[in-house]
Formats: C-alpha cells, sequence, structure tokens
C-alpha cells in the first residue's frame, strides 16, 4: 500500500462523545503510526440537525485530546460539485439511474413488503425506464442482483453478502443532495482515504460502498470495523452512563492523555500494558491487535488511569491545566518553584485535577477553615502543650530545612513525652485545616516560618476561645486567599 491515509469523518449533530473520540484517536494514532496522513471531515448535509456551534464543539474536544490533521477540516455541505461530477460517471456508465416513484408509492411498497415479513425494499419500477433528469426525480444505484459482495475486514475476517439481499439504493435525493452511502465513498475516493477504522454499526453499509467504489473504478480502502463501546450494563454507551461529551471530562478535571490512553484501551491491546504515553501509542498503535470483543467503558477504571497519568505527569507541566480549577476557588494560580512542590506534593494522593486544585487550597490560604472533625478531634486542650511547644521551637529556628524540622519535632516529642502521632496531627490539622494532608515538614517548608507560625498560633487562640466557651467549637472565619 502507498501512503497510509485515514479520516475522522464526525456529523455536527451534536457533541463529540466518547465511541466517536475512540473512532478518531484509531484513525489518528494509526496515521501516524504509519506516518500517513489523517483527514478531518464533516458530514454536515443533513442540514435540519447540523449546527456551527457542534462543529466548535467538535474542534475543540480534537484540540484538547491532542488530535491533530493533516488534511482538513473538509465539509460535505461544500462538495456538492464533487458528488454532481460523481453522480454523471454513474449515470453515463449505466450503472445508476432515474427514478419517479413518488413517496406514497413507496411507502406502500414497504407495507406490503413488512405485511409478506420481508425487508422494504425498491421493486425496481424505474431500473429500465431510461428516464431523464426530471424534477423530482431521485436516482438510484443500479445494483448487482446475483451473486455476492464479500468485505475482507481486518477485524472481523472475510463477510460474504448476498446481492439478492439488497435493492436499488438511493444516491442522490430528489432535492439534488447526495446520500450517506454515496457522498462517504466521493469523499474517500477524493481524499485519498486507504484506511477505514470505524464502528461495527457501519458494517451493514460496506456492501453497498463496496458497490459503489467497484461501479467508479476505484480501489477498495482497507477496512477495520472495531466493536462498539458498552455502558458498564452492557448495553450501548450514552450518557446515561456517564459524561455527555469528551469536554466534560476536561471539566471534570481528567488530563487528555489518560482519557486517550483510556479510549485506546478500549479496544486494542499490546500484551498486557495498560498505562501508555502518547508516544507509546503512536510506536505500538496497529491493526492486527485490534479486539474482536466489545469495550466496556468502567469509570473507575479511567479515574485510577488518570491519577496513574498524574502521578507521571512533570510538576511544571500540570501548572497551565490547572489553573482554571483554582480560578474555581477564587485562586489566580502562578508557577514557579513553590506551586510545583505544592503540585508534586499532592499528584501522589489526587485522581484528577479538580481533586488536585481543592486538596491544595489551603496553601493559598491566609486563614484555613478547619474540617468540623478534624478540630474536635485534634485541636483540643490535651494538644495545646504540643501546639505551644512546636511553636516555640519552630520560632527559634534559622533553617527550615527538613533535617532541622525532624530534629524540632524530636525534640518537642522528648519535652512533653508525646509521641509523634500526637504532636503531628494537631500540627497538621493547624496548618491545612485536615486531617489527611501532605507529610508535615513538607508543608512547613512550602509555607515557609512567618505562615507556619501564625497558622498554630491562631490554632492556639481557637482551642482557648473553645475553652473559655465550655467546649463548644467555634466556627472559623471564611478562609482568605492570598
Amino acid at each position: 500500500m502507498s501512503q497510509v491515509v485515514t479520516r475522522f469523518p464526525p456529523s455536527p449533530t451534536g457533541f463529540l462523545h466518547l465511541g466517536g473520540a475512540r473512532t478518531a484517536v484509531f484513525n489518528w494514532l494509526y496515521a501516524r503510526h504509519c506516518r500517513g496522513r489523517f483527514v478531518l471531515r464533516f458530514e454536515d448535509t443533513d442540514t435540519e440537525r447540523s449546527s456551527p456551534r457542534f462543529v466548535e464543539a467538535i474542534l475543540e474536544a480534537l484540540h484538547w485530546l491532542g488530535i491533530d490533521w493533516d488534511e482538513g477540516p473538509h465539509f460535505q455541505s461544500r462538495r456538492l460539485d464533487v458528488y454532481r461530477d460523481y453522480l454523471a460517471r454513474l449515470l453515463a456508465a449505466g450503472r445508476a439511474y432515474y427514478c419517479t416513484c413518488p413517496p406514497e408509492r413507496l411507502e406502500a411498497m414497504r407495507r406490503e413488503a413488512m405485511a409478506r415479513g420481508g425487508k422494504p425494499r425498491y421493486d425496481g419500477t424505474c431500473r429500465n425506464r431510461g428516464l431523464g433528469p426530471v424534477p423530482g426525480a431521485a436516482v438510484r444505484f443500479k445494483a448487482p442482483q446475483s451473486g455476492t459482495t464479500v468485505l475482507r475486514d481486518v477485524v472481523k475476517g472475510p463477510i460474504a453478502f448476498d446481492n439478492g439481499e439488497f435493492d436499488d439504493f438511493i444516491v442522490c435525493r430528489s432535492d439534488g443532495t447526495p446520500t450517506y452511502n454515496f457522498a462517504v465513498v466521493v469523499d474517500d475516493i477524493t481524499m485519498g482515504v486507504n484506511t477505514i477504522i470505524r464502528g461495527d454499526d457501519h458494517v451493514m453499509n460496506t456492501p453497498k460502498q463496496i458497490q459503489l467504489y467497484e461501479a467508479l473504478g476505484a480501489p477498495l480502502p482497507v477496512f477495520a470495523h472495531v466493536p462498539m463501546v458498552l455502558g458498564p450494563d452492557r448495553t450501548r454507551l450514552s450518557k446515561r452512563h456517564g459524561a455527555a461529551s469528551v469536554t466534560e471530562y476536561r471539566d471534570q478535571g481528567f488530563l487528555p492523555d489518560a482519557v486517550l490512553n483510556y479510549l485506546v484501551r478500549l479496544g486494542w491491546s499490546h500484551g498486557d500494558q495498560e498505562f501508555f504515553t502518547r508516544a507509546e501509542l503512536i510506536a505500538h498503535f496497529d491493526l492486527e491487535n485490534l479486539g474482536r470483543s466489545a469495550g466496556v467503558f468502567d469509570p473507575e477504571k479511567l479515574l485510577a488511569l488518570n491519577a496513574e497519568h498524574l502521578r507521571a505527569t512533570p510538576p511544571a507541566a500540570l501548572v497551565e491545566p490547572l489553573r482554571p480549577f483554582f480560578r474555581e476557588l477564587g485562586i489566580e494560580l502562578e508557577g514557579g518553584p513553590r506551586t510545583e512542590k505544592i503540585i508534586a506534593g499532592l499528584a501522589p494522593r489526587s485522581k484528577t485535577l479538580a481533586d488536585l486544585a481543592r486538596q491544595a487550597r489551603f496553601y493559598f490560604e491566609d486563614e484555613v477553615a478547619y474540617e468540623e472533625a478534624a478540630a474536635r478531634a485534634h485541636l483540643t486542650a490535651e494538644a495545646l502543650p504540643a501546639l505551644a511547644a512546636v511553636a516555640a521551637r519552630l520560632k527559634a529556628l534559622e533553617d527550615f530545612g527538613e533535617s532541622a524540622l525532624e530534629e524540632a519535632f524530636r525534640a518537642v516529642m522528648a519535652e512533653t513525652g508525646l509521641k509523634l502521632g500526637k504532636i503531628a496531627q494537631p500540627v497538621r490539622v493547624a496548618l491545612s485545616g485536615r486531617a489527611a494532608s501532605p507529610g508535615i515538614f513538607e508543608i512547613i517548608a512550602i509555607l515557609g516560618k512567618e505562615a507556619t507560625l501564625r497558622r498554630l498560633e491562631r490554632a492556639i487562640a481557637f482551642i482557648g476561645r473553645s475553652r473559655s466557651s465550655s467546649g463548644a467549637g467555634e466556627a472559623p472565619p471564611s478562609p482568605k486567599r492570598t
């Protein structure tokens, strides 16, 4: 085969969902693996349902996933002259004809066929009438009436279709617009597409398309029909199973590389490997290892894979994608060593970007809000000696390095007779507002001496006020952000 050319042809009648995104990813990866070309086109001849806003939404989703294209985007609505040219070729070769059967006659044929228990099909009334292009006439393909059409599919193997099962299908409607099967074949021929990877819901369209390729004297592309993606209940994946579009996963804090990785594994394998970088996917993706069984979407598995990608991503590369999630918390995130240290400490504890931002919030607040349960358990009268001793030791420190901090806490343990846990937990709540956080020494090093002492003193004062009000917990003020 010459240079591999694949394509992704979404209809702009809705947002890009996971199933469609997987088709795009498969075609894009194979083109990149083979150093071929990837074509993007919009099948927008359904003028009633197609919308420019869906075009923009699909482009936005592809950009976020990191899928680029070498040609396009093309729009079928702008290619009517091309379809007319190929329609004329079919008519001139005697492989198509005009049909003037009115809708009511076609409906009667349909009803009669259904009544007999057969499939609705055209009876060939106009097949040999030699009609010309009269107003209101559609154009039908003169399909072979005997023999078989064979689909040699990379995934499913050879499938033979009895030509007697197909009627003379319409290739151009009476209003002059091409039908799907005709337009897609003309598009693929004229754009040089020679490898088509798509869902197996298209299998029944393929014999008609093969017949059109042969009628137009064009070589057949490689076909690979992959099983559909199913929801956890093993029905066809839909928005009831989760997000309504790919960009909703972006908005929930998923990384594009994680979503890409997960989509590929829903129908392709490379040994037992689950985690792939983008470069690894391009290096290994092939058609031979496309699966024959339907992939089942598992939200928990996607979440776990996203957490793995978070851990594997350099902190500096997470700053930009984290900005909108911090902005939702009222924080304008800036890059730099401090921010990268915060990210490095929290990424192993986070499953999404949104989760990481929420956990990091306390670093950027002047006054942290105490979780009620954490304050009740750890900011108690019994914790006062430990907090006061830690504050005194830290106040005297010049060096805030890890070894100096460890030595200060050992001194407090010796002074109070308390184990580290009894000291660290009140300090943790004082500094972060929570009972679970990164390591104490890590927090102190990032906050710095001034902020650490201020938070310790505030916690000591909080305990004092709670004691004076007969142990009733005081609701802390709303956090102030830096």
